[in-house]
């Protein structure tokens, strides 16, 4: 709050006066996050709209680095965050998953786009470049053929032309949303 209150020059207890606590600034922050995120719709399907739906969660996430471990971590949910948690379960729903394969297809979702984020605001590297960079620093420091697989997945994978970790999101998203399809067909 202290750290708050010189960004926008006031005393820190004046913010009091403003919202209640740390907690509630919070949460309404992370309401605004939400309120960034379109509300997936039934009506593209239900597989186009948690595709897009987690495409524009990670674009926010992006954007607001801070948010990551807070996201689903806020016990008062603002207005914003429960028409979103609303809209993912009535997307789901009347698609026909029952309400268990909702509840599944919810936490497996938000687990991959969270666990993607949070990895990815880790990394340290940003481009293409910085990744090869970095990959042949750390192999460098290891005797030849002492991480074969390592060495094999690096050379062979990440320091080819167009490699973009960025892109192995979609390709898990993709493989998510195939089990999912099945495991609704199924039902």
């Amino acid at each position: 709050m202290r750290k708050l209150g010189e960004a926008v020059g006031v005393e820190a207890m004046s913010l009091y006066n403003h919202v209640p606590s740390k907690a509630d600034l919070l949460d309404g922050l992370i309401d605004l996050v939400f309120g960034e995120i379109e509300l997936p719709s039934a009506a593209v399907g239900w597989r186009p709209a948690m595709y897009e739906r987690a495409i524009a969660i990670r674009a926010a996430l992006k954007r607001h680095r801070w948010a990551i471990g807070l996201m689903e971590s806020r016990t008062s949910p603002g207005s914003a965050t429960l028409r979103h948690h609303d809209a993912v379960l009535g997307c789901l729903r009347q698609a026909g998953f029952p309400l268990a394969l909702a509840a599944h297809a919810y936490a497996l979702l938000d687990s991959y786009i969270y666990g993607f984020a949070l990895q990815e605001a880790s990394l340290p590297f940003d481009t293409g470049q910085e990744t090869a960079e970095l990959a042949q620093a750390m192999l460098a420091q290891f005797p030849a053929g002492e991480y074969s697989h390592l060495a094999e997945f690096t050379f062979e994978h990440v320091l080819q032309p167009g490699y973009d970790y960025g892109r192995e999101y979609e390709y898990g998203l993709n493989l998510i949303l195939d089990g999912l399809d099945r495991a609704l067909r199924a039902a």
